[in-house]
Order: C-alpha cells, then structure tokens, then sequence
C-alpha cells in the first residue's frame, strides 16, 4: 500500500511513498542509537561519533524535538506499510540568519544498513524538496566522495553538482573530501 494515498497523516508528517516523514518521538532513541553506533553509519557523516556515546541517540531526539531551532528532523517511519518503524533521519538545516534569510538550507540524511539499497533516502528526498516545508529557494547537500551511491540519490533529486571540499568527520576523526551538490526550488 503506498502512504501517499492515505488521507489522514499524523501532525507533521510527510507523506513519502512506502513510509512517512514525521517529527522525531522519545521513543526513537533505541533504535537512532542502534543505527548511528553503527560505524558504517556513522562515518558516512560529520557529526555523530563513533563509538556512540551513551546518552547521545537521546540528546540528539532533545534536540531534534525543540520547536524553533536551525534544524527539522524527520523519520523514515514505514510501520504503516509494515516497514520498520525506524528506517532512517532526514534532516533540513536553515543556512541563513534571520535578518538575511534567502531560502537556504542543508539537506542531511542517513539510512539504516538493513535499509540500503531499497530506495528510501531517494523517496525520503522526494518528498522532502516536493512538501518543501521551510518554504526554501534553495537546498545545498554534501557527501563524502567516498560514498557514491549517496551522491546518486541526490542527482536523482534533480540536485546539481557544485563543487569538491572537505569536512571534518567525528567517526573518523580526519578531514574527508566532499563533494557539494544544490537543488534550486524557484
């Protein structure tokens, strides 16, 4: 059954095909920790450290649940379709200060390992630039160059290549090339 024909979504949700998008719950704090502490997971990112910390899967669902930060967070939920309740995190991050806010934000997501491979992170993104819910102009991306296949999820978003760079990684402790990628929304 696909979710984009359910009419009554939860507050916040985000219809995305086989899962939903919705606002990150205390309860999701096991699993975030089971799949961020993967080493895997973890240095495909700049910034969850691995070993994970105890106590970091839930200072990172504080954070995510705050009202009126830089960053939304939303879960891959697909227990609706008998999926996984907790398939993966997509994140959009305001880039501009409010006195000179241009639309800009940072796309960031991450997938469990069980899930790879199946087409989530591209439907998450999907649907994520076409509910557009911070009103953006314009989203920025950034993947390692060591991760191809995350790069192929953008540029199957319509989303440009811009430019290589380098970012630190916590998990691996080192600076890592990048490549950069932007999606224009008007």
């Amino acid at each position: 059954m696909m979710l984009d024909k359910i009419a009554a979504l939860p507050e916040g949700a985000i219809a995305a095909g086989r899962f939903i998008l919705r606002p990150v719950r205390r309860s999701d704090a096991g699993l975030f920790a089971l799949y961020a502490g993967d080493r895997r997971v973890a240095e495909a990112t700049r910034s969850i450290p691995h070993p994970l910390p105890p106590g970091a899967a839930e200072a990172f669902v504080t954070r995510a649940m705050q009202v009126g930060g830089d960053e939304d967070v939303w879960v891959m939920d697909g227990a609706a379709s008998g999926l996984a309740e907790v398939l993966g995190v997509i994140s959009l991050k305001r880039m501009d200060e409010t006195k000179w806010d241009r639309g800009q934000s940072e796309i960031g997501y991450w997938v469990a390992p069980a899930f790879w491979n199946t087409g989530f992170a591209s439907e998450a993104l999907r649907a994520l630039i076409a509910a557009n819910p911070q009103k953006n102009r314009t989203i920025f991306a950034e993947v390692f160059q060591d991760n191809p296949g995350s790069a192929r999820v953008l540029t199957n978003a319509g989303f440009q290549y811009l430019g290589d760079a380098e970012t630190f990684s916590v998990a691996r402790n080192a600076r890592v090339p990048t490549w950069t990628y932007i999606r224009k929304l008007d």
